[in-house]
């Protein structure tokens, strides 16, 4: 079994950062920054004839240093009560990657993925991170992927999560399992 752990914060040690590295302690991980790289925005493209086109960006090379592993771990600040606008940008880019002959059976090849979540938002979000978790639920079904579980955290500033017994709990069960 091999391990990505997708980055979706935009602070360098945020408070998602600093409760899934407890998560992944000792263990070996490929780490992606989304932050680092250059992520465009979905241009919808399923209806119109030319389809999707050719984006100019960071985001195949990415694809490409996922798709190997079986676990994909998303972490991810609470912005907005959901997942990071880099982080949306990433998935929203699977529609693209679904239809892209490049990937051929790209779903398929997610549907064997095992998918966890972890996520730390300053207001409530052992309350309102649920439907950001709900969404995370609603896509890995649509991809067929194993949502085998999450973690919620409360902190605000840099360092707060470390507060939070209850997530740092979560998290280092998290990594026993």
């Amino acid at each position: 079994m091999t391990i990505a752990v997708i980055y979706g914060g935009t602070r360098p040690n945020g408070n998602a950062e600093t409760l899934t590295d407890l998560a992944i302690n000792g263990l070996e991980v490929e780490k992606i920054y989304l932050g680092e790289y250059l992520i465009q925005p979905i241009k919808d493209g399923r209806h119109s004839e030319e389809g999707f086109q050719e984006v100019s960006d960071d985001y195949n090379s990415i694809i490409n240093r996922l798709l190997p592993h079986d676990t994909w771990i998303f972490s991810t600040p609470i912005y907005w009560y959901s997942m990071s606008g880099i982080m949306k940008n990433f998935i929203d880019r699977w529609s693209q990657t679904m239809r892209d002959a490049n990937y051929p059976e790209f779903k398929t090849h997610m549907s064997k993925k095992k998918a966890y979540v972890i996520a730390v938002g300053g207001d409530q979000p052992y309350v309102k991170g649920l439907p950001m978790i709900q969404q995370f639920q609603h896509i890995f079904d649509f991809m067929g992927m194993t949502f085998e579980g999450y973690v919620l955290g409360e902190g605000n500033k840099p360092g707060d999560i470390l507060n939070d017994k209850k997530a740092v709990y979560a998290a280092t069960e998290l990594l026993r399992r």
